[in-house]
Order: structure tokens, then sequence, then C-alpha cells
């Protein structure tokens, strides 16, 4: 089983195909194993590097507190172990913000910036925002894993033709523990680069969900803010738009990443 000491941690990883190394960084309550759509696509033409974060899946979960930039650092410090070099990131939710939290502490690291349905800070301004985040500790603290777990399938991936994602998700996420997980929940709350993304100089994408928790005129804001970025929208998709609409987001990743090559050569 492929791991690194890493800190304080053991961090799981997989490393599939050859070429320009292009790492994915999961959500929260996600592992790398998520990413599978994404390495079979990917995996004929990039180092497609797929890392369990710290408290995730078969990483370590070691006491915390965790931070996003804790988070960062153990990114960092596995690529250096892997000897990559620069990456193409790609973070979703919360693996976008630690793609944030690397490309303003480690620009040398990021050759390209992806980032899927997430954002450069997560404030709790509102009374809205603090129950449905306080929701999510009662459900895990009281009913578990695995209900925690259907109400966000329920949510996330309700169409008829999504019932075996919907069961997958389900079951993974039942894996996962209850005080890593709420350990790293905290982790992302009060969290926040937004001040600094105008710093961030390579080329990046914002990939959004049509239907995700925040509206693409969000996405929009922020993206105005960063030199070099785009955006694209995901159609008839929800938070996991690499689950539920793979095709569309594998041609849009990768449609923006070979347009960027390490060698300048597309």
């Amino acid at each position: 089983m492929p791991t690194a000491r890493i800190n304080d941690a053991d961090i799981y990883y997989q490393s599939n195909g050859e070429g320009e190394p292009l790492l994915l960084l999961h959500g929260l309550g996600s592992s790398g194993r998520d990413w599978e759509l994404q390495t079979t696509a990917f995996s004929s033409r990039y180092q497609v590097i797929t890392p369990d974060v710290r408290g995730h899946g078969r990483s370590g979960k070691p006491p915390g507190p965790y931070s996003i930039d804790l988070f960062a650092r153990d990114v960092t410090a596995l690529c250096q172990t892997l000897n990559t070099g620069p990456v193409h990131l790609v973070g979703l939710s919360m693996g976008g913000m630690i793609g944030f939290q690397l490309a303003v502490n480690q620009p040398a690291l990021v050759h390209t910036l992806t980032i899927v349905n997430s954002g450069p800070q997560l404030i709790l301004g509102t009374l809205r925002l603090k129950l449905s985040f306080k929701k999510r500790e009662w459900i895990v603290r009281l009913l578990g894993m695995r209900k925690m777990g259907k109400v966000l399938a329920d949510a996330l991936l309700p169409e008829p033709n999504q019932q075996e994602l919907h069961k997958t998700f389900i079951d993974r996420w039942a894996g996962n523990d209850r005080k890593a997980y709420l350990t790293s929940l905290r982790a992302l709350i009060g969290w926040s680069v937004a001040d600094r993304i105008r710093e961030i100089s390579c080329p990046t994408l914002i990939v959004t969900a049509d239907q995700d928790y925040t509206p693409v005129a969000y996405k929009h804001a922020y993206a105005a803010k960063i030199p070099r970025a785009e955006l694209a929208v995901i159609r008839h998709s929800r938070h996991m738009s690499p689950i539920d609409q793979p095709e569309d987001f594998n041609r849009t990743v990768l449609n923006f990443v070979t347009r960027h090559p390490m060698n300048g050569q597309p």
C-alpha cells in the first residue's frame, strides 16, 4: 500500500500513468478513489496522483486540530517525496481550498490550478450558514456517518439514473472516521485567502456546476480577481461534478491543462 510519512501522518496515495504530474485533491469526507473516472481518462497522458488527505480514506487520522494550511503542507511534502516538481493541480470543494492555499503559499509548485465547486474562503457570515454547518455536526454526532452520507446523497445525487452513484456515495461516506471528519470540518470554518488571490499568477480554471451550493455569479466575482483565470460551467450538475457529469468535466479539465503544458509546447 503506497504511503508516505508526512509530518505526523501516513499519507496514502495512488499514482497512475506517466507524463506531467496531475494532482487531484478530493473534498471533505471523500478520498482519492472518488477520482476513479478521472484517473481512467487522464492517466493515458499524465501521471495522475490521488492522495487521501489526512483524516480521510486510507491515510492516517492523527489527533487535531487540522487546518487548510496543514493539509497544504502535507501536499507540498508529498510532492517533494515523490519528486514531482510543479504539478497541474485540480481540487474539488475542500480540495479546491487546499489548491488555493498552495497557489498563494507555494506558487512554484502549482503550474496550473483548477478549482472545482469551491472558493477562496469559508466564512459563516449568516445565521443560515451557521445552522447548516451545525446541522452537519449534529447529524454526525447523533445519527452517525451513514446518515450524514444519505442526507448528502439525497441532495447531491437525486436523479433516478443516479441510484448506483447514490448507493456508492452512502457506503463510502459511512466508512469515514467520525472524529476525523468533525476535525476536518472544523478546519474549513473561518478559513480565507480571499485577500491574496490576486497574487495567483499561474493559469487558473474555475469550474462551477450550474446547481452548486454557491451560485455561478459568486465564482465569476472571485475569478475576476485572479489575473489569468477563466471560468467554465458544467450544466445539469450539482456539487459532485466529476461524478455526476464526468464526460463534460473531464473534457473541460483536459482542454484546459493541455493548453498549458510545462514545456510550453501544446
